[in-house]
Order: structure tokens, then C-alpha cells, then sequence
């Protein structure tokens, strides 16, 4: 079964990071990347751009859309990345998602793809 990580995370921590701090959290990512193909249970997964070159399309009730600049969400996380994964059930995946890099106050979201 196929699994999406969605990692929330706050941008403080990132906005005037270090080299040192960016580099860390790369290669964390990057270990927990190369675990996931050599198990067989990588998918796919990427980073984001930050949310200032998001654009969001709003449909309201009469059908009508507009579009409006950054994410849709009012939070103070942002969607920062994603591992697209594909495994037996939902306890390896939450296994996966323990194992998510994010700073204090991060999250993963699991939740399971739709597969048509």
C-alpha cells in the first residue's frame, strides 16, 4: 500500500540558517532517502520551494475561482517536502515517518494514496 509523508514543518528554524545547519538536515534526509530505496519502499519524495512561489486556485460555492499567492493553509507549518513510499500497512509507515528528519515543532503527516 502507498503512503504519502508529509512533512510540516515551521519556518523559523530555516530563514536564517547556518551553511552547517542546512547541510545537516540535507544529509539527514538524504541517509533516510537511500534506507528507503534499498528497501524497496521508496516511491518518490522532494523538497519544496518555500511557500512565497506557492499559488493557490480557490473555488467558492457558485463554482467561481480565483487564485491567490502562497498556500491555502493559515498555519505556522508549512509543507516543505514529501516521500511518496509503498509499504505493507500503516505501521511500517508510521515506522518511516518516526524516522522523518524535521526541527522541534515539524510534523508528519500519513496518510494513505488513493490508487485508482
Amino acid at each position: 500500500m502507498q503512503y504519502m509523508l508529509l512533512i510540516y514543518e515551521p519556518n523559523e528554524p530555516y530563514a536564517n540558517a547556518s551553511e552547517a545547519f542546512l547541510s545537516e538536515v540535507v544529509a539527514k534526509h538524504m541517509a533516510l532517502s537511500a534506507e528507503l530505496r534499498e528497501s524497496g519502499q521508496m516511491v518518490s519524495g522532494d523538497g519544496l520551494q518555500g511557500v512565497e512561489t506557492a499559488t493557490t486556485v480557490v473555488t467558492d460555492a457558485t463554482g467561481g475561482q480565483s487564485l491567490h499567492d502562497g498556500p491555502f493553509a493559515e498555519t505556522r507549518e508549512q509543507l516543505g517536502g514529501y516521500y511518496l513510499i509503498d509499504v505493507p500497512d500503516l505501521d511500517a509507515a508510521l515506522a518511516w515517518a518516526r524516522r522523518v528528519p524535521v526541527v522541534p515543532g515539524g510534523k508528519v503527516e500519513v496518510r494513505p494514496v488513493m490508487i485508482y
